[in-house]
């Protein structure tokens, strides 16, 4: 799967095992979720485009390299999403942010849009939406394709845990969208959370367990 990206760093893994633990309480969860996006996008703003400039150091002058002005936005899905949010933006603070809301229905397990505020030029910036967990894929790809539908022509998924069948769904459905995530999961139970998983990160995040 080329567009499938596996960041196995060795802090990301040893965060997302902390945050698995069922004892790791809700300040310490938040706390790791955003570090732990935080060096997710480390990599998947790896191939920004770069241009040169020259400016005067303290001793001299010099050829040196900066983003070249490309226009970023991070989109995270509601509401666990919110919780990648200050970890992204520490790296791409100029980055805008949008919002898309979506809740699985707990019986059809479909995707059902609830909320959606993006930047008036969404159209023209590349975006990386973020959602903690990978898991149907269906929520994954609503906001997708909603996205395309307002006019995004670049776009990249960012989670920390993915089912097999979530990415496996956004690559049949979205083969130009670029997956990255923190690591692979085993699958989905009957009830369609990711095993082993860490539970509703969104609960976790917030407290509302």
């Amino acid at each position: 799967m080329a567009n499938l990206h596996v960041i196995d760093h060795p802090l990301i893994q040893h965060k997302i095992s902390l945050m698995r633990d069922k004892n790791t309480g809700t300040k310490e969860f938040r706390e790791l979720v955003s570090e732990t996006a935080m060096l997710i996008c480390y990599e998947a703003t790896r191939d920004l485009p770069l241009k040169t400039i020259e400016m005067e150091t303290p001793l001299c002058m010099a050829r040196t390299k900066i983003v070249s002005g490309h226009k970023l936005a991070f989109v995270p899905v509601l509401r666990a999403g919110l919780g990648m949010i200050e970890g992204v933006t520490s790296l791409v603070p100029a980055a805008k942010i949008g919002h898309i809301g979506l809740f699985r229905d707990p019986q059809t397990h479909e995707s059902v849009k609830y909320y959606c505020k993006l930047p008036d030029d969404i159209a023209e910036r590349d975006v990386i939406l973020v959602d903690p967990m990978l898991a149907t894929g269906n929520t994954a790809c609503a906001a997708i394709t909603e996205l395309k539908r307002l006019g995004v022509k670049n776009i990249k998924f960012m989670c920390i845990i993915s089912a097999p069948e979530g990415a496996a769904r956004i690559i049949q459905q979205h083969p130009d969208v670029d997956i990255y995530c923190g690591t692979m999961d085993e699958g989905l139970n009957d009830d369609k959370y990711i095993v082993p998983g860490l539970g509703d990160a969104g609960d976790r995040i917030f407290g509302t367990k």
